[in-house]
C-alpha cells in the first residue's frame, strides 16, 4: 500500500506502525512533543538525510507542526524520486483529533514552537520600532518591514524569519544527533518483517 499524499490524524494513526515518520521540525520543537516514533531530521538537514531516507524501510510520513514544512520536505524528497505523505494539520492536527504526543522525560530542555519564536522576535522587533519612533520617524521603517514581511510570509506560505531562527543554536541539531538518527533510520525494521 503506498503513502498518499497526505493522512488525515485518523488514518496516520491507524498506520503508525507501518510508516516511517520524519518530523522535520527543529530540535527544540521536536523535544517539546512528536508523533510516537517519529525521527527528528530538520527542514534544512533534508538534503543531508536523502541517502537515508531514500533507503528507509516502509512508507515515509512527514510532519511539522502545521504542515507546510512538511509539504516543503515533501517538494524536495520528490525532486530526488522519494515518495512521501505528509500529516494534515502536522502536531497541531494530531493533538486537535485526540492523539497524544512523546514528550521528553521531565527536565529535559525544550524550545518554544517556530511559531511562537517568530510571533515573539516580530512584536519585539515591531514595539521596538515604534517605541524608538517616538525618537525618529525614520524608525518607524523597522515596523513597518516587519509588517510587510508577515504579509509576504501570509501570501507565500514562506517565513524567513522562522528560517533565519531556525540557524539559532537551540534550533539547530548538534551533528552527533543528526548522525544518530541517519542511523536510526538505517536501522529500521520493514513493516513486512
Amino acid at each position: 500500500m503506498t503513502t498518499p499524499p497526505t493522512l488525515d490524524p485518523g488514518q496516520a494513526r491507524d498506520r503508525l506502525p507501518e510508516l516511517t515518520v520524519v518530523d522535520v521540525r527543529t530540535p527544540g520543537e521536536y523535544a517539546s512533543g512528536h508523533l510516537p516514533g517519529a525521527l527528528n531530521v530538520p527542514l534544512d538537514q533534508i538534503r543531508r538525510a536523502l541517502p537515508a531516507l531514500r533507503a528507509a524501510h516502509g512508507e515515509l510520513l512527514l510532519v511539522c507542526t502545521s504542515g507546510a514544512r512538511a509539504e516543503n520536505a515533501r517538494g524536495i524528497l520528490a525532486e530526488h524520486g522519494i515518495a512521501a505523505g505528509t500529516l494534515t494539520g502536522g502536531t497541531n492536527g494530531w493533538t486537535a483529533h485526540g492523539h497524544e504526543l512523546h514528550r521528553p522525560a521531565p527536565g529535559t530542555r525544550t524550545t518554544w514552537s517556530m511559531e511562537r519564536q517568530v510571533r515573539f522576535t516580530a512584536g519585539t522587533v515591531v514595539l521596538t520600532g515604534l517605541g524608538l519612533g517616538q525618537l525618529h520617524p525614520a524608525w518607524l521603517l523597522l515596523s513597518a518591514g516587519i509588517a510587510g514581511g508577515l504579509v509576504f510570509s501570509a501570501l507565500t506560505n514562506t517565513c524567513g524569519m522562522a528560517a533565519q531562527l531556525a540557524k539559532l543554536p537551540h534550533n539547530r541539531p548538534r551533528p552527533a544527533d543528526l548522525d544518530a538518527t541517519l542511523a536510526r533510520l538505517a536501522q529500521r525494521p520493514s513493516a513486512q518483517e
